[in-house]
């Protein structure tokens, strides 16, 4: 795959990073939004809205945590031929979790996100940290690496689901900018979300470029 071979040549920069330096570099320099481009589809499709993006980048960040846990404490048992599949076994246990709390505590968010709850299972963020950091690091390392990757996910999703929230629907986090009107509805649209995307990347990797 890909996205794997991708992670895989950062293995041995990621073995001699810190504890912190696991959590921030989900943040920048491996943002996997803006810089990896993974999660494309939940990424284009959710962020409708901010409240949206946060939510769908909260979930994606609770699964990627608890499995990249669960991964790397079986990781050593479980055999070479069949780890893919384990692997989406106990991711696709958390995603079922998820779905449980979900739609008894929160409905709403649920039923707006609807099937991309469910595709988390095969997100290639969740997979692809499993297979190229999880199931060949420890468990805190793991947990960490979990954690930095998914508030970076959040964090772009929530961004990016602002701007478009703003220029479409002239709100934010649902709440409407008194004395304005409707907004360009072509932001909360198809073209709106890679047009905004496109230009979030763009300014994203310039910052990055000049740190």
């Amino acid at each position: 795959m890909l996205m794997t071979r991708m992670m895989m040549t950062k293995m041995k920069e990621e073995k001699k990073m810190t504890k912190f330096q696991l959590i921030t570099k989900g943040l920048v320099k491996d943002n996997p939004t803006f810089v990896l481009l993974l999660g494309m589809c939940p990424t284009l499709a959710t962020t409708t809205s901010a409240i949206n993006g946060l939510s769908m980048g909260l979930a994606t960040l609770f699964v990627l945590v608890l499995s990249n846990m669960v991964i790397s404490a079986i990781a050593p048992v479980v055999p070479d031929k069949v780890h893919i599949p384990v692997y989406i076994v106990v991711i696709a246990t958390f995603v079922t979790l998820l779905q449980l709390l979900m739609q008894a505590y929160v409905p709403d968010i649920y039923a707006t996100l609807g099937l991309f709850i469910p595709l988390i299972v095969v997100n290639c963020i969740v997979l692809g940290r499993a297979e190229a950091f999880a199931s060949k690091n420890s468990v805190l390392d793991s947990a960490l690496d979990g954690i930095g990757v998914g508030i970076g996910f959040t964090v772009s999703l929530t961004v990016l689901g602002l701007v478009r929230e703003l220029l479409g629907s002239l709100s934010a986090f649902g709440w409407k900018i008194p004395g304005t009107g409707d907004g360009m509805l072509a932001f909360v649209m198809a073209p709106g979300a890679f047009l905004c995307l496109g230009y979030l990347m763009v300014l994203f990797n310039k910052y990055i470029a000049k740190k």
